[in-house]
């Protein structure tokens, strides 16, 4: 083992990359799954013409920024999830979920209150400057409203199934994700179309689908865990019981973790609404079917994210510093030839763009083609960069991440986008590439701050203090 991890080579041995696929493959899998969901739900909003397929993406674009979040305060719980499996230690896993499932419960509470009340609002903010915002914000906002009272539940699956990835068992989400996928795309055609005898709801037909959807995969979750009660079970009436002291060691360790992840997504948000002003109601419908068959090829951020966890954070957590610092160089590595395949792959998918979504508007499907080259362009620096904030995240640095995100993004890719919009006529997909150079500058700042080590640490023998 030493003379294997003493080395200081780029890549690793087969064995290695056998050992994080058995990991990565099921969750890309599961996220592969989504995605093709998502792409049918917009193929089939398509139908219904521009406007209705932009109201329908820009409330999830809204959703992004909740997602995102909820996301992030899982992966926080995530980090020792990993590492106490590494270690063997149930209690500490237990601990890790609670804080998992608290900490979601109460964001997706604050945010269902949210779309609740002001749902047109969120939705106007995100399409000043189009030409067809009254109709998006009409139809949005509904959309946006139905959607949101399946949040609670919806936190209760994320924390669920991203703890299962985390002790290694990807294999349960990625079953019970194929069932309420299946549902949601079957309710799809049902409802948005009115087939089988079904009034036919146009969007509000896909807002239910996707609610009914949610709340199988919510019972499916609760119900295995129940039964199988891994590592990390614990029953909702003892969701509370949690050993505070650790709870706010990671909620402080969390925050930094928000704080990267929250200004990234604001900033995401924020040009995409500028985006948005660049046209009318073809441009927002062009980007987000781009977005949605780049969504499909994204899967590999996830498995990079979500092996990295396992078998990094799990030879923290036992103590193998040496293993985890070689393991991490050929996981990098590993991840700029995954996302350069990949970005083959997805430029070889322009050649179904006419066919996926023929009821676009010639100018959206132009906006679509555009995006997919871009993004097919960034994708092996994008893998590199996932890596990157995966590998710190393994040993619960975060400062990495704000170094950065807030960082680069808000002197550099802000700024840009503004001068951008304010300043010159390019259209969205221009104007995204030349924005994306500022991922370069994030690339470096993350190289240097790696070299510090400040990720190689085992939290499950570190002193757990408030």
């Amino acid at each position: 083992m030493k003379s294997l991890y003493g080395r200081q080579s780029f890549f690793g041995p087969a064995s290695f990359y056998r050992e994080a696929l058995a990991v990565a493959l099921p969750v890309m899998a599961q996220q592969l799954i989504q995605s093709l969901v998502s792409l049918i739900d917009n193929f089939m909003v398509a139908g219904l013409g521009d406007a209705s397929m932009a109201a329908v993406n820009v409330a999830n674009q809204v959703n992004f920024i909740y997602f995102v979040l909820t996301f992030t305060l899982s992966g926080a719980g995530g980090v020792y999830m990993s590492q106490y499996r590494g270690a063997g230690d149930h209690e500490g896993m237990r601990q890790a979920f609670r804080f998992k499932a608290i900490m979601t419960l109460g964001l997706s509470a604050l945010y269902m209150a949210i779309c609740q009340i002001m749902p047109e609002s969120l939705i106007g903010v995100m399409t000043l400057g189009n030409s067809a915002r009254h109709e998006i914000i009409a139809l949005g906002g509904e959309y946006l409203r139905t959607v949101s009272w399946l949040f609670l539940p919806m936190a209760l699956s994320q924390s669920v199934g991203s703890a299962y990835r985390e002790i290694g068992r990807p294999k349960v989400p990625l079953a019970i994700s194929v069932c309420a996928t299946l549902v949601n795309t079957f309710l799809n055609w049902v409802w948005i179309y009115g087939n089988l005898g079904a009034p036919r709801l146009g969007v509000m037909g896909a807002a239910l689908a996707t609610n009914v959807a949610r709340a199988a995969e919510f019972g499916a979750f609760m119900l295995y865990k129940a039964i199988d009660k891994p590592g990390f079970h614990v029953p909702l009436s003892k969701l509370l019981a949690a050993r505070w002291p650790l709870f706010l060691e990671i909620l402080r360790k969390s925050g930094l973790m928000v704080l990267s992840e929250a200004s990234w997504v604001v900033s995401e948000t924020v040009t995409t609404a500028l985006y948005n002003g660049r046209g009318g109601a073809e441009v927002v419908a062009g980007m987000s079917a781009g977005w949605a068959i780049a969504n499909i090829f994204f899967l590999v951020f996830t498995g990079i994210h979500v092996a990295t966890g396992v078998v990094i954070g799990g030879a923290l957590g036992a103590d193998r510093l040496d293993e985890a610092r070689q393991k991490a160089r050929w996981m990098m590595s590993g991840s700029v030839v995954a996302g350069a395949v990949l970005g083959a792959i997805q430029t070889a998918s322009l050649l179904a763009v006419p066919l996926v979504f023929m009821n676009l508007t010639r100018e959206a499907t132009a906006v679509t083609s555009g995006l997919i080259v871009v993004i097919s362009v960034y994708l092996p620096l994008w893998s590199l960069l996932n890596a990157q904030f995966a590998v710190a995240r393994s040993g619960g640095d975060m400062m990495m991440g704000v170094a950065v995100d807030v960082g680069v993004t808000y002197t550099l890719f802000i700024p840009g986008a503004f001068a951008l919009a304010l300043l010159t006529p390019v259209g969205p997909v221009v104007m995204y590439a030349i924005l994306k150079l500022s991922d370069f500058a994030k690339w470096y700042v993350a190289q240097r701050w790696l070299r510090k080590e400040r990720w190689v640490v085992n939290l499950a023998k570190k002193p757990q203090v408030a």
